[in-house]
């Protein structure tokens, strides 16, 4: 009997811990998810110092171990993308000219799609949404077009093109 409860407790500490790190790899993912949108609603409002902000914020996050807690394969998916995500992210926080921040977008935008529909670990439904004028893509926590390579010149403009539902918690 005592070695069926000391079995038991193993078992719920190990459940417990496994539930902790799905936690915390969720947490990261949700916050670099929530500073691009950041970047995106302020690119949508074609303000190019919150533009700058937002991306300083996004590449302060993936520079501090956006890996925690993500198992050995998902810590590989996100290391064939990090230098990219950053690399935009620094760019974006270096300037405030929208025209140059969209740009790096562009790249940035492909490249959270990839990480987020192969993670499967965002916790909110996201639409990805194609902007034909610009050939490019971005994503959104709403399927309604806000465009951010047109701003308020050409808000609506765009098409939802996939929808990444939201993980099960």
């Amino acid at each position: 009997m005592r070695i069926l409860k000391t079995i038991s407790l193993v078992l719920l500490m190990a459940m417990f811990i496994t539930s902790a790190k799905a936690q915390a790899a969720s947490n990261n993912i949700d916050k670099i998810t929530s500073a691009y949108l950041g970047v995106k609603d302020a690119l949508v409002a074609s303000d190019g110092t919150a533009t700058q902000g937002k991306a300083k914020e996004l590449f302060a996050l993936l520079s501090a171990q956006p890996d925690k807690g993500l198992n050995t394969a998902q810590q590989k998916v996100l290391a064939g993308y990090i230098d990219k995500l950053k690399y935009d992210s620094r760019h974006m926080s270096e300037t405030t000219t929208v025209d140059h921040q969209r740009e790096h977008f562009a790249s940035l935008s492909k490249n959270m799609y990839e990480v987020l529909k192969k993670l499967k670990l965002n916790t909110t439904t996201l639409y990805e949404q194609y902007c034909p004028d610009k050939d490019s893509y971005w994503l959104s926590e709403n399927s309604a077009i806000r465009n951010p390579y047109w701003g308020r010149v050409m808000l609506t403009c765009g098409t939802v093109k996939e929808t990444l539902v939201a993980a099960k918690k």
